[in-house]
Parts: structure tokens; sequence; C-alpha cells
């Protein structure tokens, strides 16, 4: 029988559907492929890319230092990814993602995570409107 003391409740707002469309277009595996991974880490850069998402959303206008202290009243393992826990995502964590994203190109990977969507989504690209400044 489940004892009620065994229940923990967390939070996920409307995160819950943001979380889910980010995992709908794939988002944390193509970050994965494009940047790769080192040995020994706990979090992948996909990941930490989907937890700035949620983090943005949510707890704006905060140093980065207090990144982990915004999953820690959350569903953090239900969002992000089963065994991401808060403190892994700490701010040199996020700093070496961000500057390999950096490093690989901005550009490239939106264009490889737009292209995936318009592939999921079926998306008609027979017009489109380019704004070049």
């Amino acid at each position: 029988m489940l004892n009620i003391k065994d229940i923990e409740i967390k939070n996920i707002d409307h995160l819950g559907i943001v979380a889910g469309i980010v995992d709908s277009i794939g988002l944390v595996s193509i970050i994965n492929n494009l940047i790769g991974s080192e040995a020994g880490e706990k979090v992948s850069a996909g990941h930490v890319v989907k937890a700035m998402i949620l983090n943005g959303l949510g707890m704006v206008s905060k140093p980065l230092y207090m990144f982990p202290k915004f999953f820690e009243s959350i569903a953090c393992e239900h969002l992000i990814g089963a065994g991401v826990k808060p403190e892994y995502l700490n701010d040199d964590k996020l700093g070496r993602v961000m500057d390999k994203l950096f490093i690989k190109g901005l550009d490239t990977i939106f264009l490889a995570i737009s292209l995936n969507v318009v592939k999921k989504f079926e998306i008609s690209l027979a017009s489109s409107h380019l704004n070049l400044v």
C-alpha cells in the first residue's frame, strides 16, 4: 500500500508543455549530436540547453550561479531527463556548453533544429520570407 510519506509533490506549471515541445522536436538529441559529449559528464549539452529554455521561462534576471536553485522546487528529472539533478546544472557546466555552442556556430545549430521541425511537422516550404538586414 502507498504511504503518504512516500509521495513527493513537485510543481511543473507551464514548463511541462514546453518540455514536451522540446522533446517532440528532438532538440536534445540534435544538440548532443552536434556538440558531442565529454567522458564522465553527468548531464549532456542537449539537456543543459533544454534546462536553459525552461529556466528562461521562469527565472529571468537572475545570475547563473542561481540556476540550480530554480530546479530544486520543480520536477527536474521529469522535465529535463532521467538522472538530471539540479546540482548538475551549475554555472560552470552552463558556461562550458555555451562556449561549445558558440564554437559550433549558432547558425548551424539553429538550421539543424529548424530543418528537423520542418520535417517532423511536415511544414510546407513552398513559400518563405527572407529578410536580409
